[in-house]
């Protein structure tokens, strides 16, 4: 496959500054040499490709609308461009970096102390440090607020108890943030690794996001000191305002993989010859399908483009978040099935990426909200009603949970 030039059916480009194409180029460079070359074998062997972290590091990946820290302070569309990029090389790279930058370095530098910010945002940033989100529990995904997880006070620290399932980097992680119940209601946590009580384990049997490392994570008696918590965390909007920034960045990921997806079918169907020496790209079929693709792809891009700006001048609200997360994914699943339609039977082997596209955007239509839920957060804004079923979240249960990791299997 030659190196990727862009999908830009409608001038796109035209409508992005300098640095903002500048920024998209060098990702868009460094995945075509460093990511693409390498990224079949780690989906068939299961592992996180670790190599690439210091090189994802110095092109400053990671925290990068941050402007401390030696950080570029890169706006949004910059932001969700790198993240366009990464996920048309794999769903697993992009939550790599989206989980780094919007659920580790995000929370910290949002509602930590000076002390926590100065000691993790710089390794954090540079890779030498990963980081990882404890929000999603085993029997509560779609409602955090019924979590179990719970930290006490106890003389001068916290005793923390629960468990966090399909958490992504999780026993690769330096640094957990974990949401919990508190007296004072939800709180935000940085429990490093090592802690006594805290345990990892990767979860097994993925055929999804094979290049990413998913854990599930544990705390019995746990017990971390005073200054653990994120003094600015004030209630579980503190971990859904983490989300939103992450599905920002989904909702952009999203292109990338249909755009990878799009790219193969459409050069496949002018080399595939059949039916009387002509490319399949001369059927009607063939061409109806590349056009439900890039017409998608365009309209997302567009989309994508606005909630950008509007994130720049602090106008994007949540639903319009949630609108753009579960367009541009469910346009990367179809688009993913399409192509591998295109490709007929070669569209199931890794000699191509649509297959492995494929399986990756099954989790991401399902994780940081499902296409439902996110369908009610709209339809509750355009009505007015809420549709939740209930629309109360649970009271927490005073009972001490049990640790995934001290039990049978949860």
């Amino acid at each position: 496959m030659n190196r990727f030039t862009g999908v830009d059916f409608m001038e796109f480009d035209s409508l992005l500054s300098e640095e903002e194409r500048m920024v998209r180029d060098s990702v868009r460079a460094f995945v075509d040499d460093k990511v693409m070359p390498i990224i079949e074998d780690c989906h068939r062997e299961g592992r996180t490709p670790l190599e690439l972290v210091p090189e994802m590091g110095r092109l400053n990946l990671f925290g990068a609308t941050i402007d401390e820290y030696n950080l570029p302070g890169l706006n949004n569309v910059a932001y969700g461009l790198i993240m366009q990029e990464l996920e048309r090389g794999d769903s697993g790279l992009r939550s790599f970096v989206s989980v780094q930058s919007s659920l580790v370095m995000y929370p910290i530098y949002a509602f930590g102390s000076q002390e926590q910010k100065d000691r993790w945002i710089p390794p954090l940033g540079s890779g030498e440090a990963i980081g990882c989100f404890g929000l999603t529990e085993p029997d509560f995904g779609s409602n955090p607020g019924g979590m179990l997880t719970r930290a006490e006070r106890d003389g001068d620290g916290w005793v923390l108890n629960g468990s966090k399932q399909w958490i992504t980097n999780g026993t690769l992680a330096d640094v957990a943030v974990v949401w919990a119940h508190t007296d004072e209601g939800v709180r935000g946590f940085l429990v490093e690794k090592g802690t006594p009580g805290y345990t990892s384990r990767d979860q097994k049997g993925k055929f999804s996001l094979r290049a990413s490392t998913t854990s599930e994570l544990g705390f019995l008696d746990c017990r971390i000191p005073a200054d653990a918590i994120l003094p600015k965390t004030t209630g579980l909007k503190n971990a859904l305002m983490c989300l939103n920034q992450a599905r920002y960045g989904i909702a952009w990921g999203g292109i990338g993989s249909a755009m990878e997806c799009y790219r193969t079918a459409l050069a496949y169907s002018k080399e595939r010859i059949q039916f009387g020496g002509q490319p399949i790209a001369s059927h009607q079929l063939v061409q109806d399908k590349l056009v439900w693709m890039i017409s998608e792809i365009t309209k997302a891009q567009f989309m994508t483009l606005q909630m950008g700006r509007l994130k720049d001048q602090g106008k994007l609200k949540h639903f319009h978040v949630s609108m753009g997360k579960r367009n541009n994914v469910w346009v990367a699943r179809e688009a993913a099935k399409l192509a591998r339609d295109v490709l007929g039977a070669n569209g199931i082997v890794d000699d191509y990426p649509v297959i492995r596209h494929m399986l990756n955007i099954e989790s991401v239509y399902t994780y940081e909200g499902t296409h439902d839920i996110h369908g009610l957060i709209i339809g509750n804004h355009v009505t007015g009603i809420p549709a939740f079923e209930p629309p109360a979240q649970p009271e927490p249960r005073p009972a001490k949970p049990r640790s995934a990791m001290a039990g049978e299997r949860p």
